[in-house]
C-alpha cells in the first residue's frame, strides 16, 4: 500500500513539473528578447484538456491543395507620435531619447523645407552607437528604422542585424558577394553592424576591408533608401571610424549608451515580471536588488539588461523547482516569485 501511495505521489509531482515547465517556456516566449518595451497582452487561457499537441491532424487526402503565397506587402508606416511614445516608455536611455527626438525633428524640418522648395543641406542618417553590452543599442536601432519609415525616408523600415561573421568570407572575392547579399536584405531599412570594429582586423589574409569597401559603396549608391548603424564598445568605435576616411566622412553622428543604474536594472526586472504575469513578493524584490548589486560589479561582464534577463530566468527555474515539490499548485502560486526563489537563484549563479 505504501509503495502504491508513493507511486501516485511521484506521478502527481511529474505532472506538476510538466505543467510548470510548459507555463515557464510559454511565458519566456511571450516576453521575447526585448527588455524595454511595454508588457505583452495576456492571452486568454485555453480550454481545459486541450493543447497544441492534441489538435487533430487532417488526413493527407482531405487536405486542401496549398495555395501559392501572395506577394509580400510592404508594412505601412506607423504614426510618428506612437513611435515616440514607445521611445518614452523605455526604461532609462534618457540621453539617447533626447538625441533620437532631435534627429526626428531635424528630419521633419528638412522635409518641410523641401516641400517649400527651400535649399536643404545634405542629411546624413548613418549613426555610430557606442556603449557596453545590454544597454539598448539594438532596440533603439530597430525603433529608428521604424521612425525613418514613418517619416518617409526608408521604404520598408526593417532592421538587418549582422556582425563580422555575417559579412566576411574566408577566400578572395567571396566577401564582396557575402556582404552584398546582406546589403540587399537591408535595402529599404537599417543595416545594424554589431562590434563593427572587428571588420578592421588588418593582416594580409584578412578580408574585413573588402566588406567595409562594399558597404561604403552601397551607402553611396543607395543613400536614399539605406541607413547603416555601426555599434560597439566606447573607444574602439572611435578608433574604427577614424581609421578610414570613407567611414569618417559618412558617420558623423555618435550616440553613447550609458550603463544602467541599480534602480533602472531593478525596473527592468519588474518589467520582465509584468510581461510574464509574475508578481514579486516585497521580500523577493529586496533580494533581487541585493543580487543585482552583488553581481553587477562590472557592467561589461554582467551585461546590463542582459544580466537582468539571466537573473530572471534563473529565478524562474528555482521557482519551478520549488513548485514541483508541491502536490497541488494554485494559479496564484504559479504567478508568485518568493524571496526563496531569488535566494536560490543567487546561490546557483556561476
Amino acid at each position: 500500500m505504501a509503495r502504491k501511495d508513493e507511486s501516485k505521489k511521484d506521478q502527481i509531482i511529474l505532472q506538476q513539473m510538466e505543467v510548470i515547465r510548459s507555463m515557464t517556456e510559454h511565458n519566456l516566449r511571450r516576453m521575447g528578447t526585448d527588455f524595454w518595451g511595454t508588457p505583452a497582452p495576456a492571452r486568454p487561457p485555453e480550454p481545459a484538456g486541450t493543447s497544441r499537441e492534441e489538435t487533430p491532424t487532417v488526413p493527407e487526402k482531405q487536405r486542401e491543395p496549398e495555395k501559392t503565397a501572395a506577394p509580400e506587402e510592404k508594412t505601412p508606416p506607423e504614426k510618428l507620435e506612437d513611435l515616440l511614445a514607445e521611445l518614452d516608455s523605455y526604461i532609462g536611455l534618457e540621453a539617447v531619447k533626447r538625441e533620437v527626438r532631435s534627429l526626428a525633428n531635424l528630419v521633419k524640418v528638412h522635409q518641410l523645407r523641401r516641400q517649400q522648395e527651400l535649399p536643404v543641406p545634405a542629411l546624413s542618417l548613418h549613426l555610430v552607437f557606442s556603449g557596453n553590452p545590454g544597454t539598448g543599442k539594438t532596440t533603439i536601432a530597430r525603433l529608428l528604422a521604424r521612425i525613418y519609415h514613418s517619416l518617409g525616408l526608408l521604404s520598408q523600415g526593417q532592421l538587418v542585424e549582422v556582425d563580422r561573421s555575417g559579412l566576411v568570407a574566408g577566400y578572395v572575392g567571396q566577401t564582396a558577394i557575402k556582404t552584398g547579399k546582406v546589403l540587399e536584405k537591408a535595402l529599404g531599412g537599417v543595416l545594424f553592424i554589431d562590434e563593427a570594429y572587428a571588420l578592421n582586423g588588418g593582416g594580409d589574409n584578412d578580408f574585413g576591408q573588402e566588406a567595409i569597401d562594399t558597404i561604403l559603396k552601397a551607402m553611396e549608391d543607395h543613400r536614399d533608401d539605406l541607413v547603416v548603424i555601426a555599434a560597439g564598445y566606447d573607444g574602439l568605435m572611435e578608433q574604427f571610424i577614424h581609421s578610414n576616411p570613407g567611414l569618417e566622412s559618412r558617420f558623423n553622428r555618435f550616440l553613447h549608451f550609458d550603463d544602467y543604474s541599480l534602480e533602472e536594472l531593478l525596473d527592468i526586472f519588474r518589467m520582465q515580471c509584468k510581461k510574464g504575469c509574475y508578481q514579486l513578493e516585497p521580500a523577493a524584490e529586496e533580494q533581487v536588488r541585493s543580487s543585482i548589486r552583488a553581481e553587477n560589479t562590472d557592467p561589461v561582464t554582467f551585461g546590463n539588461a542582459r544580466g537582468v534577463r539571466n537573473l530572471f530566468e534563473r529565478v524562474l527555474v528555482c521557482q519551478a523547482n520549488r513548485l514541483a515539490a508541491l502536490e497541488q499548485v494554485s494559479r496564484e502560486e504559479l504567478m508568485t516569485i518568493t524571496a526563496e526563489d531569488v535566494a536560490a537563484a543567487r546561490g546557483g549563479a556561476s
